[in-house]
């Protein structure tokens, strides 16, 4: 797929100021200036992501009434019931919940709604299990900012509900004609928040902490779910690091999942978690690392994506999400053995399944025309899958991208966009034939009529072309500094590292380069391009992966242009410096600087 490439440039005398304050090359310096970190406090608070520096988590909306009325549970020995939700981001929050609360002296049980039965949220399902169990306390995690209709069910009980949640709430109307986000209107509660409620449809819930719902400019104001119910549990032990640092692998894990920024206190979170996971302390983590085969001492974040989230997910995907809670909670090695085993396996189906439904959709494309949006229904897809299916065809395609699957004339499913586009505002446009939505402006979930689909598909379509433009329709590729091939050594490599973990909103800095000359090109693996790139006599090692298809042009090129995140490449008992390409083009130029 073409891509336009755009260079960050920064004034050289700037960026020389900011190379001696840090100590660091001019080449890293343009990275640090383009992440916003310019003064002595910034680089000290960003590159030093210490524990100690994790906010009060105070400052987030009600939760003075939740402390209140969390102690008035233990007082009186009352049960809680923590409703979570069948994502990665929803186990996470929910065994931190049980933890923290059982720690803390309640008697908490909880309950992960089956996502094909009970669908998202709390609802009806999640009542019937507080009844069950006698709850007289429900705490809802990665969930319930919406749940009007169940929060008004229990309230009628006398139960009470806290909310806690990261997901976007319902806006009330804006005059003009036009209606709030969401499919219910009644009026706001009053709850100890800052003005920004008030543009709020919010459920009648004891309590809501919600950093969507408060004007927060801070570092919490991006939390995941699991980010929140860690926040909670922080304030619960009144700030006591050391009560809650065992849980930050369970916060880690949901924040990366979630595809939150990773600034402020996820960064926090990403990079204490990740020790305690790279430690296999908790067993249940262990025993899944072990299952996904990756070194017991060797883990880095972007692990997470690719080996513990699918598995964790797999289980919420198309089976029963409690597994991952009770494999996270367990004290059993024996216990987590077998069910990270049986997540094991059920990732491995729900590849099989998603590849099936990802090639039949990708047929029924070449039926429409692509326009703004993309809209794919068909009956007997599994609802598991469209999400994953959804995302691959977005970055495919370039396009926002909603696959639906249709059971007794409802089509339920999901939504992924592109950075152009807020898929969340979008679907507010389309709310007349909806009958529910939610979710974010780059991702979303939405049901709707079957045969509504159509008119469904040209709304969001015409929607989608009038918001962005052609160039939108292309995909960015954003360089963080122009180098030429001296500047790319290990102790560059070195300093990349102190960026560490990277994730949404810190993304791996790519560096890019002119006139590089291709020596030794060829096919390694499954299709990946390998060879040697050279400039004023120094060559290095460079791979592309899924490049395969770009050997002709490096073979006729001249030069080229490269775009790449440097790595150190240990073999042999040496050390050596290796180009992860992103992007090549024939070059026009072989000056080495990129204008």
């Amino acid at each position: 797929m073409n891509r336009r490439w755009f260079i960050n440039k920064t004034n050289p005398e700037f960026i020389d100021y900011v190379s001696r304050l840090a100590s660091v090359s001019p080449a890293f310096a343009q990275v640090l200036v383009n992440r916003g970190i310019k003064t002595s406090e910034q680089l000290n608070s960003f590159l030093s992501p210490d524990i100690s520096r994790l906010s009060d988590p105070m400052e987030l909306p009600d939760i003075k009434k939740a402390l209140h009325r969390i102690n008035e549970a233990k007082r009186l020995g009352e049960r809680v019931l923590i409703h979570g939700d069948y994502d990665a981001d929803g186990v996470t929050a929910t065994a931190i919940m049980l933890e923290g609360l059982k720690k803390f002296g309640i008697d908490a049980d909880y309950f992960i709604p089956d996502r094909i039965a009970h669908g998202y949220g709390f609802g009806t399902a999640g009542v019937e299990k507080a009844k069950e169990i006698g709850a007289r306390l429900i705490i809802t995690v990665d969930c319930g900012i919406t749940s009007f209709d169940a929060v008004s069910q229990v309230n009628a009980l006398g139960i009470d509900v806290i909310i806690t949640d990261h997901h976007e709430p319902v806006r009330k109307a804006i005059g003009n004609g036009q209606e709030a986000i969401g499919d219910k209107q009644q009026d706001p509660i009053a709850h100890s928040l800052s003005p920004i409620a008030s543009f709020f449809e919010l459920p009648d819930a004891l309590a809501i902490i919600n950093p969507k719902i408060s004007n927060l400019k801070s570092q919490i104001s991006n939390l995941s779910g699991a980010g929140v119910a860690f926040k909670l549990i922080q304030a619960l032990f009144e700030n006591n690091i050391d009560d809650v640092h065992e849980l930050l692998d369970l916060a880690a894990i949901g924040t990366a999942a979630d595809v939150v920024p990773v600034v402020g206190d996820n960064r926090i979170i990403l990079k204490e978690g990740i020790k305690l996971i790279r430690s296999g302390e908790r067993i249940g983590i262990g025993a899944l690392k072990g299952a996904a085969g990756v070194k017991p001492d060797f883990f880095k974040t972007t692990f997470l994506h690719y080996t513990l989230i699918p598995r964790i997910n797999a289980a919420g995907r198309i089976a029963d999400a409690a597994d991952v809670v009770r494999l996270l909670t367990t004290d059993s090695e024996a216990e987590a053995e077998g069910l990270a085993k049986r997540l094991n396996e059920l990732n491995s189906k729900r590849q099989e399944i998603e590849e099936v439904v990802y090639n039949e959709a990708k047929e029924m494309l070449q039926k429409f025309e692509i326009g703004g949006a993309i809209v794919l229904a068909s009956e007997g897809w599994h609802p598991g899958v469209v999400g994953i299916v959804a995302s691959r065809i977005a970055e495919e395609y370039y396009r926002p991208t909603f696959i639906l699957s249709i059971e007794n004339g409802t089509a339920k499913g999901s939504a992924r966009s592109i950075p152009a586009f807020d898929i969340y505002g979008g679907l507010t446009r389309c709310k007349d034939i909806l009958k529910r939505f939610g979710g974010h402006k780059q991702a979303a979930g939405l049901s709707l009529l079957s045969e509504d689909i159509a008119r469904f598909r040209e709304m969001i379509s015409g929607i989608a072309a009038d918001s962005v433009s052609d160039n939108d329709l292309t995909p960015a590729l954003h360089i963080d500094a122009s180098v030429s091939m001296s500047d790319v050594t290990i102790d560059l490599i070195n300093e990349i590292a102190l960026l560490e973990p990277f994730g949404c909103g810190n993304e791996e800095p790519i560096f890019g380069g002119k006139g590089f000359e291709v020596m030794q090109p060829r096919i390694v693996g499954k299709n990946h391009l390998k060879m040697r790139l050279k400039q004023n006599g120094r060559s290095v090692d460079s791979i592309g992966f899924d490049f395969g298809g770009l050997l002709d042009v490096v073979e006729n090129a001249g030069a080229i242009d490269a775009a790449f995140h440097p790595i150190i490449n240990e073999w042999d008992g040496g050390k050596y410096v290796q180009l992860n390409l992103k992007a090549i083009r024939p070059s026009k130029s072989n000056n080495g600087a990129m204008e």
